[in-house]
């Protein structure tokens, strides 16, 4: 599940995994933090997926520079409807991934295209 967690940064669980999931992430980004050899090596004990590893460490743990602790928030959903069980979301406290324009929307199309009518200049008859 932390590798879960890792690759999608959140993730939709019962009540108690969540807080069993929890203490276990915090404690490999503060481990990932040290950024030595011998904590990877002991991050990649847990981590086997070497995507999930390369991302912890390249795009999840330079967002916790500066926090000591703390890296997972448990966000209470209510029960589930087939058993009752509780459930919850566990969520990293990074910045979330910004989406890219794929300039497919009317609105996008309308501005390129009023861009490049005032980017070229008027020739004058003089």
């Amino acid at each position: 599940m932390a590798m879960s967690l890792f690759q999608h940064r959140v993730i939709r669980t019962t009540d108690s995994k969540a807080k069993a999931l929890s203490p276990l992430v915090d404690r490999l980004i503060a481990t990932a933090k040290k950024g030595t050899l011998a904590s990877k090596r002991q991050v990649a004990r847990t981590v086997k997926v070497k995507p999930v590893f390369k991302k912890l460490f390249d795009e999840i743990v330079p967002q916790f520079t500066e926090r000591d602790s703390g890296f997972t928030r448990i966000v209470k959903l209510g029960v589930r409807r087939g058993d009752g069980a509780a459930l919850s979301v566990v969520e990293l406290l990074t910045e979330k991934p910004k989406a890219e324009s794929s300039g497919k929307g009317k609105k996008d199309k309308k501005a390129a295209a009023k861009s490049s009518r005032t980017k070229t200049p008027k020739k004058s008859k003089a």
